[in-house]
């Protein structure tokens, strides 16, 4: 008996602990490197869009008459092999090859679209382009001005265990200070790389206790990385070029570190089809990314994408008139704002949260002013992409009673369903401290 007794008590107690622990489906030692065209690792879309000279642009964004590499049905999703400009722009000799091998990157280590890309005749002026490889655009049948695109990201594997972090003169959040050198020289270009005199810090990823860690080389310091998309759009209704640096109102380079695997992105539709890419992926960004860029690196990215309807009752807030980018996790709802200016990127946050939780919740304007000063952290997404910007972290489990009275539901948990593992355990516990306490309280009176 005591026997039975000790050991059901430390099953039950070991069971709680597993529990608790969630393992990430894609687990970091499954990951094969580099994950390229030829690896079917995480292909589980219901499409697959390659980053090749037909399907990309470079630094600009599409339009109302851009031409769709592909159209999909609503709801369906998509994988997509996005590539980094990181180690393939002018300041880096635009020879991705002869760049890494500089930091003992074998040639097939090193993705063949970036070298194609890279290697290209493709038109990109480095001092007025912007940096980005542009994938898409995707047409989503059925879409029309006025509906909302629903872009839930499913999935985001690193496809090469190393990435780049720079830092660009006159850009950046101390563009007059860093990097600390003499500037630019005459002549700098592609061929003569070094005259830029910008600073660009290879990064490689390594595993430490079943985590995938960025390495600041020579210093002995090492952070997780948190892969996410810091470009996700659709197209903006207008005939001129669209430079891809600055987030604009559907979306772009917003570059939120909070949207990673299992957030969702709604952004208005302006043309027919949506017309939605992707592009600048990220293994890991601090908020307000203040050197210019993150820890840049090549993502394969899952979306699932879908058409609300104008109306619809699942888009955030105003249903009628969604008019700029809204995000959303399991935990968070977060408005977006957006402006040159910080301080005014900070009231345009800070507005369109009061409107939502009125459009949304049916709350009081002041009562919702107020609890966003007691409650809800604004963060910097960024502040080096011309148009900066601020997005509200709104806590749902404040609203659980609210919604639950309104709707008789209570806020949907969708992905990683928290609250039950802890439910779980927290029960597993107590059984094993019962157990244990009967195996002793028998083991005294036998004594």
């Amino acid at each position: 008996m005591r026997r039975e007794s000790k050991a059901l008590s430390v099953l039950c107690i070991v069971t709680m602990t597993l529990s608790m622990y969630q393992p990430n489906v894609a687990s970091a030692e499954s990951i094969p490197f580099p994950l390229n065209k030829d690896n079917d690792y995480n292909l589980d879309g219901d499409h697959f869009l390659p980053s090749n000279l037909d399907t990309i642009s470079w630094g600009h964004l599409p339009n109302r008459q851009s031409e769709a590499v592909m159209e999909i049905s609503s709801g369906e999703t998509i994988t997509v092999d996005t590539v980094s400009h990181e180690g393939i722009l002018d300041d880096q000799g635009r020879d991705p090859v002869e760049y890494f091998a500089e930091y003992g990157i074998s040639e097939d280590e090193i993705l063949e679209e970036a070298k194609t890309i890279a290697y290209s005749d493709i038109d990109h002026d480095f001092d007025d382009h912007g940096p980005h490889i542009v994938t898409g655009p995707v047409a989503i049948e059925g879409a029309e001005p006025g509906d909302v695109l629903k872009v839930d990201i499913l999935a985001l594997t690193p496809r090469v265990p190393y990435g780049v972090i720079s830092n660009r003169h006159y850009k950046g959040a101390l563009p007059e200070e860093f990097p600390e050198n003499e500037g630019p020289q005459e002549g700098a270009s592609a061929d003569q790389p070094e005259l830029y005199n910008n600073v660009s810090l290879f990064t490689p990823i390594e595993l430490i206790d079943g985590q995938w860690y960025g390495e600041i080389i020579g210093e002995d310091v090492h952070f997780p990385i948190d892969p996410f998309m810091g470009m996700m759009g659709v197209a903006t209704d207008t005939d001129e070029e669209v430079h891809s640096v600055p987030p604009t109102h559907t979306g772009g380079n917003i570059d939120i570190n909070d949207l990673t695997a299992g957030a969702t992105l709604y952004l208005p539709v302006e043309v027919a089809g949506a017309m939605f890419y992707t592009g600048d992926p990220h293994f890991a960004q601090g908020d307000g990314e203040v050197a210019l860029t993150a820890l840049e690196a090549s993502l394969r990215t899952t979306f699932r994408l879908t058409v609300l309807k104008q109306g619809d009752e699942r888009i955030p807030g105003n249903a009628d008139d969604f008019t700029h980018p809204f995000g959303e996790t399991d935990e968070f709802w977060i408005p977006i704002g957006l402006d040159e200016d910080l301080n005014e990127a900070m009231k345009d946050a800070t507005r369109r949260s009061i409107d939502f939780l009125e459009d949304e919740l049916g709350m009081d304007r002041a009562k919702a002013y107020a609890y966003l000063s007691a409650a809800t952290d604004y963060e910097v997404s960024q502040v080096v992409d011309i148009t900066k910007g601020i997005h509200g972290m709104i806590r749902k489990s404040d609203f659980a009673n609210k919604v639950e009275a309104q709707d008789g539901e209570t806020l949907p948990d969708t992905a990683t369903n928290n609250g039950g593992w802890l439910v779980i355990g927290a029960g597993l516990l107590l059984v094993g401290a019962i157990f244990f306490l009967v195996s002793r309280r028998l083991r005294a009176l036998r004594n």
